[in-house]
Formats: C-alpha cells, sequence, structure tokens
C-alpha cells in the first residue's frame, strides 16, 4: 500500500449476539473487571466508569480506550485506538473505533448480550472478520472467564 491508498473507515460493524445461562451482573463482571476480562480478552486496567482511560496490553501493541458510556449490568460502550508499533504500520493500519457491549436479562434469568465493533478501516475489518461470528464467553464455577469459541483475532475483535 502507498501513500496514497490510505485506507478510510467504513461504516461496517462486526457483530455479536448470544444467550449466555449466567445472569447479567456475572456477564458486567466478566467484561468490567481487569483480573476477569484479562481471562478471556487481554490483560487491561479497566475502570468502568464514563470518561475513564485505561489500555488493553495487545500481543503486538496496546490498545488505547476510554470509556464512553457504562450502566452497570446492561451497558458498556469504549473507544478503541489501535497504533501498530513502528515495523508493521505497512502490513495494518492504526484504527479508531467503538466497541459496545448491550446486555439484557432473558426469561430464564440468564443473560442476552450483544457485541458490536464498529468503524474499522477495510484492511483491518478483514483481517478481524476472519475468527468468525459467533459469541461463546464461559463463566465457569470458579469464576473464571474463556472464550469458548475464540481465536486470538477474534479476541481482539470484541
Amino acid at each position: 500500500m502507498t501513500k496514497a491508498e490510505k485506507p478510510t473507515a467504513t461504516d461496517a460493524a462486526l457483530n455479536f449476539e448470544c444467550e449466555l445461562p449466567e445472569p447479567p451482573e456475572k456477564v458486567w463482571r466478566a467484561l468490567t473487571e481487569p483480573e476477569l476480562l484479562a481471562a478471556w480478552m487481554m490483560p487491561n486496567d479497566m475502570k468502568a466508569q464514563a470518561g475513564a482511560r485505561f489500555a488493553f496490553a495487545g500481543p503486538d501493541e496496546s490498545i488505547e480506550c476510554e470509556v464512553i458510556e457504562a450502566e452497570p449490568g446492561k451497558l458498556l460502550r469504549y473507544s478503541w485506538h489501535q497504533r501498530p508499533e513502528a515495523n508493521d504500520r505497512d502490513r495494518f493500519p492504526a484504527f479508531d473505533s467503538i466497541v459496545t457491549f448491550t446486555l439484557a436479562r432473558t426469561a430464564s434469568g440468564g443473560t442476552h448480550l450483544s457485541i458490536v465493533h464498529d468503524g474499522f478501516v477495510p484492511v483491518a475489518e478483514s483481517v478481524l472478520a476472519i475468527a468468525g461470528a459467533s459469541c461463546g464467553l464461559s463463566l465457569d464455577a470458579r469464576k473464571n472467564p474463556t472464550a469458548a469459541n475464540a481465536p486470538c483475532m477474534m479476541l481482539r475483535a470484541a
């Protein structure tokens, strides 16, 4: 890619929806408590309050984030600013995006979880989309969340 071919943001989004047997309060903890979030995503210093800045320690670079909205047990939205290391900038462009988690209690007391990650540049979107389009956050009795279906690339996407 030459300097003149810089990709632009797209309206396409990565959307994931699933039903989890755990209640929204437990799923919320898996999304917002740093040690639980790190178990299925990446090491982080998450603080679930609007305006709080935090970072994910990605395998190749850190991902800078800022909480836009946080309504415990219902909604979490944060910005996602990913900047590749200098030696990867030709292959992976920098991009800004927004991640939104929406939680709703199901009739059985579980959680309907919706994850939307949008605002990708086209090159990054195709790289992230290869992981598949299902949702598999699993919370076991030891309170250790694991991604039941997700290789590392999907974890970076949501």
